[in-house]
């Protein structure tokens, strides 16, 4: 007989293999043949199943045989390493990027990109929201120097596409038909403020502010980064970024 460490082992190659043949089990074949073809079906059906949930608006966008084929690839190329199946399909965007083949619409690798960030946006650690009392406080000798610091949950992704009217109403189930995606290449923010997730897009000097504050500059970093950018009255652009944040509750309190 085997030990106990063999058998997983061979259970394991069995169950990603999708084969049972009693050779791999030896003695214990005739054991395991009864019950392991529930194991074979189950591992990639649940794998499967955390993909939909994790890529809902791509697999409404491709349809149920189409999203199970994808899935299946991936599945055979990037088996789950993880104790949680939450985050089984971190990958996902990177495979489908390297063969766009895949796809029947190069948009759709962006309608996977925002929804794993918003799914990852969903899941991230609450933070309570700088506030503009919190904004009014703070003595304007120390604005230079201070980090204002986004969300955890805050997400900003690079979309070659207009892909969000459709990840719109493809989320909200709507049977109303959106325009076909146009080709425009932007930053969309995500972050969560409370229970529910909120996007929009930003200009590129705006991305470039908020990516700066998530590596921990300083306000005065953030104006000079604006200032190289071109953008006419930094300082005023600079305060009026820092305006609509608090509005939007995209900052942390400290």
């Amino acid at each position: 007989m085997s030990t106990l460490a063999e058998l997983q082992q061979r259970f394991q190659k069995a169950i990603l293999l999708e084969n049972f043949t009693p050779d791999l089990f030896a003695a214990e074949g005739a054991l395991l043949a009864g019950g392991i073809g529930v194991y074979l079906q189950a591992y990639r059906a649940r794998l499967t199943a955390a993909l939909r949930d994790n890529f809902p608006v791509l697999q409404r966008a491709l349809g149920d045989d189409a999203f199970d084929l994808l899935a299946r690839a991936y599945i055979d190329e990037h088996p789950s390493h993880f104790r949680s199946i939450r985050w089984f399909g971190h990958r996902l965007v990177e495979f489908l990027d390297a063969a766009p083949g895949r796809l029947p619409h190069p948009a759709l690798l962006d309608l996977a990109r925002m929804d794993w960030a918003m799914r990852t946006a969903f899941d991230a650690a609450d933070a309570a929201a700088l506030t503009r009392d919190d904004l009014a406080a703070l003595p304007l000798q120390d604005w230079p120097l201070r980090r204002f610091r986004p969300l955890p949950s805050l997400q900003l992704i690079d979309l070659a596409w207009r892909v969000e009217p459709v990840w719109k109403a493809l989320n909200a189930n709507s049977e109303v038909a959106s325009e076909e995606p146009q080709r425009l290449p932007h930053v969309l923010l995500i972050w969560r403020p409370a229970l529910d997730c909120c996007w929009r897009s930003a200009e590129a000097c705006e991305a470039a502010a908020l990516q700066a504050l998530t590596q921990a500059a300083s306000f005065a970093d953030c104006c000079t980064l604006i200032a190289e950018s071109g953008v006419p009255e930094p300082a005023q652009t600079a305060a009026g970024f820092l305006q609509r944040w608090i509005t939007e509750g995209l900052l942390a309190k400290d």
